[in-house]
């Protein structure tokens, strides 16, 4: 099995959460893969530039998460390591970058992401970051 150290960010406007759909119909967070040399930190607000033209500043850690999936291309098991971090920008403009097959994106209340988020432990993960930002505010 390849093991890969990806980060990515939790993009907080306001009362909204910023969030991707991908080529499949997914909802969720913009993230990317750490190279050599890179930090986690950095990575995670390149791929929230790169991915939804954001800029946001890192508030506080989020925590991480990791699933598994068989890459067809390498005919091998996949399992990303997630670092997550609680992000703030100061207005709600961005714009998807469909090289990376976005379909589209936005910001949303807290209880629309809830509903629209692919995945259990991302609509985890959004529950506990919100609470951490509000305890931070």
């Amino acid at each position: 099995m390849i093991v890969r150290k990806c980060a990515g960010g939790l993009v907080f406007s306001g009362e909204k959460v910023f969030l991707l759909k991908n080529e499949k119909g997914e909802w969720i967070f913009p993230k990317g893969v750490v190279r050599n040399g890179d930090l986690a930190n950095e990575v995670a607000l390149r791929r929230v530039k790169e991915e939804a033209g954001i800029s946001a500043d890192i508030i506080s850690p989020a925590g991480q998460t990791s699933y598994e999936f068989f890459s067809v291309t390498r005919q091998k098991p996949i399992c990303n390591k997630i670092t997550w971090y609680i992000m703030k920008t100061h207005n709600e403009e961005f714009n998807i970058n469909e090289q990376d097959k976005f379909l589209e994106g936005g910001f949303f209340s807290i209880e629309d992401a809830m509903n629209l988020v692919t995945y259990s432990q991302d609509k985890s993960l959004l529950n506990l970051t919100y609470k951490k930002l509000k305890e931070l505010a």
